[in-house]
Parts: C-alpha cells; sequence; structure tokens
C-alpha cells in the first residue's frame, strides 16, 4: 500500500506529452520567461505551437505545483521541487530502473 504522500504526489504519466515536454525544456533552461520556451518548442515540433497554448500549459502546470512564477520585467517560471522528482521518476522508468523506494514509477 503507498503512503499519502505516494499517492498525492504528480505523476508525468497524468499529464500530457506537451506538458512533459515543457517540463523538459524547463528543467534544461529554467528559469526562463516565455518566449524562450516558446521558441524551443516551435522548434520542437514541427507543425509549430502556439504560445496561447503554452501560457494555458503553464498556468496547468502551476495548478499542478510543478511549475512556479517570478515576476520581475518579465514573468519567470521555475520547476518546483515535485517536478524535479516526478521527471527524475520519469526518467528512471524510461531507462528500466526502479526508484529508491524500490518501485517502478
Amino acid at each position: 500500500m503507498s503512503s499519502p504522500t505516494e499517492r498525492n504526489a504528480t505523476s508525468l504519466a497524468d499529464l500530457s506529452a506537451t506538458h512533459r515536454d515543457l517540463l523538459w525544456v524547463l528543467s534544461q533552461t529554467a528559469p526562463n520567461d516565455i518566449r524562450p520556451l516558446h521558441h524551443v518548442l516551435t522548434n520542437y515540433y514541427t507543425d509549430g505551437i502556439d504560445q496561447t497554448r503554452i501560457c494555458d500549459i503553464l498556468d496547468e502546470l502551476i495548478e499542478h505545483d510543478l511549475v512556479t512564477t517570478q515576476t520581475h520585467d518579465t514573468t519567470e517560471y521555475r520547476l518546483t521541487e515535485s517536478a524535479r522528482r516526478a521527471l527524475s521518476a520519469r526518467q528512471a522508468w524510461q531507462g528500466g530502473t526502479r526508484n529508491a523506494a524500490g518501485r517502478h514509477e
């Protein structure tokens, strides 16, 4: 049986590929504002991606406590510790390894 903390943890498996891609980009470039994020994802997706869609996804990731914002001259987005753990667990799962608790993510 899993603990309440494990049950409440956000799994990237519950998110769309675009959500996961945006988290991955943030993990490589954070903190960042919307322009560089839009540029990277537009170059990645062959059909491009609308900047409004990226803003919507960021809002959803904030609701899931995976991204936080900080406003200076622009709004910067950065990963939360929960997002870092979720990305690490996903990488372990993709690599076929087990997490520290000894179970597959």
